[in-house]
């Protein structure tokens, strides 16, 4: 196989979940990795189980349009966008590590009013953190 323009469009978290998703119920008519795709088969279990600790599980294409139209406004990057779309941010500083040169671009009433868009039209995570996700005790006064 050969890529012919690497740069042709940026996926979003929901639609590599979506096609994922498709691929592993068999629903988009292609079949299942065959046995000699073990390493395919592999990645994608891997992807999809990333993925579903994401906030794009609650995602859709009517979500992503929403947001995209409400973000307008603020002049940004395609690939900005997407990062707001994937990770989300609910912090000023996350919104500083996702725009490149914010502090010159948006003031603190335009970060604000990002955030307010954010979580207003992307659904979050409202549940606790898992234990995979929680650091692990250790007793160190152990002897």
């Amino acid at each position: 196989m050969e890529v012919i323009d690497e740069n042709a469009a940026k996926l979003s978290n929901y639609e590599v979940y979506s096609l994922l998703k498709d691929i592993q119920s068999g629903t988009n008519g292609q079949k299942k990795p065959t046995k000699h795709q073990q390493h395919l088969a592999t990645v994608s279990y891997s992807t999809l189980k990333y993925l579903e600790r994401t906030p794009c599980t609650g995602q859709s294409a009517e979500v992503i349009q929403n947001l995209i139209k409400a973000l307008e406004p603020f002049k940004l990057t395609k690939a900005e966008k997407l990062q707001l779309l994937n990770h989300r941010p609910s912090s000023a500083v996350e919104i500083q590590l996702m725009i490149e040169e914010s502090e010159e671009r948006l003031t603190d009433q335009q970060i604000d009013e990002l955030l307010d868009i954010i979580s207003a039209n992307v659904p979050g995570e409202d549940q606790p953190p898992s234990e995979a996700d929680q650091p692990m005790e250790v007793d160190v006064n152990q002897s």
